[in-house]
């Protein structure tokens, strides 16, 4: 029984020691470099917003007119903007790049887009370029027809915008609703020809000088004689 007890506290007094200070010291490594992680992204989405600098204001829906009768609503959540078809050249300029809730509304006059939390904006109906179902966009990578997207035009760029709606149902109404709209616009924006115009120009041309000339009889002074 002794041995058995001598044995026990030489174990006990072999036991390592914990070594707090290496423990600490690893802990205050891992955030340092966390930290350096979230600056580089940070710098790099500033970067990406200094290049897009040429990005006007997001419109906003006008006040004094009326917005229309509202076609559609959707309650769900927005994943970002990017240059129309390339969906992994993220929009950040102006909050574009910040993913929210959303609440969409479709009207004659456009698309308002209500995001808490982030900035609103207006989509006029005259800069709905079309509507579509796809699977991802800026990072975010969902099941085939998971995602609604909306292409319209904002200054120089064509962007495209990405929506989920909380009942995914919705979005071949939204699809069907925003292409035929844009149809309608490009139709009321046709030009359209002037008809004495166009009389004027199917005519032939005839020169009268000619006219007259091959009208006259052909003679010669030997042939009279």
């Amino acid at each position: 029984m002794s041995a058995a007890l001598i044995n026990l506290a030489a174990e006990q007094k072999s036991a390592e020691v914990t070594d707090w200070s290496a423990r600490i010291g690893w802990a205050v490594g891992l955030l340092v470099f966390i930290a350096l992680v979230y600056w580089l992204m940070r710098q790099g989405w500033k970067w990406r917003g200094s290049l897009q600098s040429d990005l006007p204001e997001l419109p906003q829906a006008p006040e004094a007119a009326a917005p229309g009768e509202v076609r559609l609503r959707l309650s769900g959540r927005y994943h970002g903007s990017t240059t129309a078809g390339q969906w992994l050249d993220r929009i950040v300029a102006h909050g574009l790049g910040v993913r929210s809730r959303v609440e969409l509304t479709l009207t004659d006059a456009g698309v308002q887009v209500v995001r808490p939390g982030a900035t609103d904006f207006f989509v006029p109906a005259g800069q709905l370029r079309a509507a579509r179902l796809d699977k991802g966009i800026a990072g975010k990578v969902l099941a085939e027809g998971g995602l609604l997207i909306l292409t319209w035009q904002h200054g120089e760029r064509l962007l495209d915008s990405g929506f989920r709606s909380d009942r995914a149902a919705e979005h071949t109404a939204w699809v069907e609703a925003v292409n035929l709209m844009n149809q309608s616009v490009a139709t009321d924006h046709t030009p359209t020809t002037d008809a004495s115009t166009a009389a004027t120009s199917d005519a032939p041309f005839t020169d009268a000088s000619t006219a007259a000339t091959d009208d006259a009889p052909l003679t010669t002074e030997g042939t009279a004689r």
